[in-house]
């Protein structure tokens, strides 16, 4: 049913159409506002899709046509969906007493998917042209930017460059080029670029440029330019053809580097290398050359290697500064100069060290004096205000035969003969001992292989028994780390600590030493209870500073079952000097929980009073000269003071203990002066396993 007056579709085109598309127009006019027409066209708009909506609900029914008029809308630019939903509702509401109801759903659904799909589609559209639009801009803004970086590089370039027509006029050149032709721009630009080739080589550059036009992309030639006050200079010109879109030659792009420059900049790279910037001498790279050509099969019959290594260079550069310590060098440097110029080779081939190669020395003794000279002038002070500076220098040589030797082991040689100098007391030399390296390779390859004996299980605990002398009962055992080696066999506990300390491997050693010492005495302990000893060992001013000292005794305790009053610690008489008051509070740590701590002192007074007070220490013990001096026939001056030192010790009302001791003589006057327990070759000189100490207690 229609609303009364309302305009109707009718069969015949006419007024009846008219009326409704002017309905139709007022109907959707507040949102339809057609983007490609002016108002006044939107009712001849709306005409030619009533005649197209006609089509669809009554010649044929086809959804097609309905399809056409939602698409139509779009196209008109009326695409604000208020538009559609009007438009739907006009629709549906003057036409549903004229159509069949079916029809007239379909119509209108198609109606809806034209209009959505014109829609879309216009909307992909607008992106597209967005996107290319962008895309324009973003190469034209790229084109910009490369025009811009291509003359910025054109005209900073330190290589020198010009652009040419295909003929050859130079139409552009850069401030580099205009430098190294000595012309102005105005000079250079419309000439031909050949003309400033030398005349006899323009030949040579017309076959370059010829090659360029077979096809070659650049090409590079050596050549010489003629400046403008008549120079040559000699160059490496690379020629580039850049061609039009139609392939034809168009500009010639040809950049030119001066070798004259290359090859003096080479130069100075290459005496930088092998000089040291300081003292002007040679470096280290330059010296190894020196020594490697040496030792050829050309080389001298004999050569001497002399390395001066500054003692306590770090102390000057600490004081003054680096900048007076470069003054030292250099004065250095010309002290070694004065020597050895003429004679020898001379480098500096470390931040302190200087080296001399000299060929078919005369002598050792020669050579040496030669070191002692240029020693001697080193201690000529260099005076900085008030202060005058001088230094010394360890001194390391090696004489050897010369050909057929090896630089390397040259070098290994000097380096340990100079660490030999300053290990004797520095500002001296040492000359190179074969015997001596290979006893002391010998010792650094045990000293680097404890990690792996460790690992290989080749180190164990004995132990050396300390007894009462009033009744010769077992009241300690001492505890010495060995090292039962494959093929040197079992070494020293001295000369073991010695190794282990070069290596770094002392404080690992100590802590093994001290579980499986624990781990022993724990057992004794678990078996014999009271009857067992105490075990003592010694503990280092390293192990001391090692921050879990107080860690690593308590877990060996506590896995080994020992009670803290069954461990006894021996500290060296120089160590209470040598540890800080933090280790000191971590003694006082271990002496808290029971832990036993003896002074050992060898020679005795040397403990400063202060620091001993602070120490918890349970007993003293002696070995050396106190214990000596007691011996039969002993130097008066000798046992006064043995006998002074015992006495005043008693003062501490600490047991007092000896090792060392030899004769039942030592042993009585031991007693006499208060020493309660003492081991030594007295009480028999070899060491005990921990099953052989486990014997001697089964049998008391």
């Amino acid at each position: 049913m229609t609303m009364a007056g309302a305009a109707r579709l009718g069969d015949e085109p006419g007024q009846s159409r008219v009326a409704f598309a002017r309905e139709w127009a007022a109907a959707i006019a507040a949102s339809a506002v057609p983007t490609n027409a002016p108002d006044d066209r939107l009712e001849d708009l709306l005409t030619e899709l009533t005649a197209t909506l006609h089509a669809a609900v009554r010649d044929d029914g086809s959804t097609a046509k309905a399809r056409e008029v939602g698409r139509g809308l779009v196209e008109h630019g009326l695409v604000a969906s208020e538009t559609l939903e009007r438009t739907l509702a006009f629709v549906g509401e003057h036409l549903a007493a004229d159509v069949v109801p079916g029809r007239l759903m379909a119509a209108l659904g198609a109606l809806a998917a034209g209009f959505t799909d014109a829609l879309c589609q216009r909307s992909l559209d607008e992106q597209e042209q967005h996107h290319e639009l962008r895309s324009t801009r973003s190469t034209e803004s790229a084109v910009r930017a490369g025009e811009a970086k291509f003359r910025a590089v054109f005209q900073t370039s330190a290589l020198a460059i010009t652009v040419s027509d295909a003929d050859g006029v130079i139409l552009d050149c850069n401030d580099a080029m205009l430098a190294m032709t000595d012309h102005t721009a105005d000079e250079l630009i419309g000439t031909l670029g050949r003309d400033l080739v030398h005349p006899d080589e323009r030949e040579l550059v017309s076959r370059a440029a010829q090659r360029l036009h077979a096809g070659h992309e650049h090409v590079r030639v050596e050549t010489r330019l003629v400046r403008a006050d008549g120079e040559l200079v000699n160059v490496l010109v690379a020629l580039a053809l850049l061609r039009d879109d139609d392939g034809a030659p168009a500009f010639y792009v040809t950049m030119i580097e001066s070798l004259d420059e290359v090859r003096a900049l080479q130069s100075q790279l290459v005496r930088q290398s092998l000089h040291d910037m300081q003292t002007g001498l040679a470096n280290r790279s330059q010296f190894v050359g020196w020594l490697e050509g040496a030792v050829g099969s050309r080389g001298p019959a004999t050569l001497a290697l002399v390395v001066f290594d500054l003692d306590g260079f770090r102390v000057v550069n600490d004081a003054y500064g680096h900048e007076v310590g470069n003054r030292i060098l250099t004065a250095v440097a010309g002290h070694l100069r004065s020597v050895f110029d003429g004679v020898g080779q001379l480098a500096r081939i470390g931040p302190d060290e200087f080296a001399v190669l000299i060929r078919d020395p005369v002598d050792v003794a020669t050579v040496v004096a030669l070191a002692e000279s240029a020693v001697e002038r080193f201690a000529e002070p260099v005076w900085v205000e008030d202060d005058g500076i001088g230094v010394t220098a360890s001194v390391g040589i090696v004489v050897r035969p010369a050909r057929g030797a090896d630089a390397a082991e040259l070098l290994r040689c000097v380096d340990l003969t100079v660490r030999w100098a300053k290990d004797d007391g520095k500002a001296q030399w040492a000359l190179y001992d074969k015997e001596r390296d290979q006893r002391e390779r010998a010792r650094m390859r045990l000293a680097a292989s404890i990690a792996g004996g460790l690992e290989q299980g080749e180190f164990r605990v004995d132990y050396e028994p300390v007894h009462s002398l009033a009744d010769g009962s077992l009241l300690a055992v001492e505890a010495r780390l060995r090292w039962d080696h494959p093929t040197v066999g079992v070494l020293d506990p001295q000369e073991l600590v010695s190794l282990s300390t070069c290596t770094g491997m002392a404080a690992r050693l100590g802590q093994w030493a001290i579980a499986q010492a624990c781990a022993d005495a724990g057992r004794w302990h678990a078996e014999f209870g009271d009857a067992a000893p105490v075990v003592s060992m010694d503990l280092t001013a390293r192990e001391c500073q090692e921050p879990e000292l107080v860690a690593t005794v308590r877990r060996a305790l506590r896995d080994g079952g020992l009670p803290a009053r069954l461990l006894q610690f021996e500290l060296g008489e120089q160590l209470p000097a040598l540890i800080n008051e933090d280790q000191v509070d971590e003694l006082t740590y271990l002496a808290g929980d029971g832990v036993r701590l003896v002074l050992d002192q060898v020679g005795g007074g040397n403990v400063p009073f202060d620091r001993l007070r602070r120490i918890p220490l349970t007993a003293v013990k002696f070995q050396g000269s106190p214990v000596y001096g007691l011996a039969e026939g002993a130097d008066r001056v000798e046992e006064s003071a043995a006998v002074a030192l015992l006495t005043w010790t008693r003062t501490l009302g600490l047991p007092l203990y000896a090792a060392g001791v030899r004769t039942e003589f030592e042993a009585r006057r031991l007693v006499e002066l208060g020493v309660t327990g003492a081991q030594g070759p007295l009480f028999g000189s070899a060491l005990l396993t921990a099953d052989e100490v486990r014997g001697i207690l089964g049998k008391s």
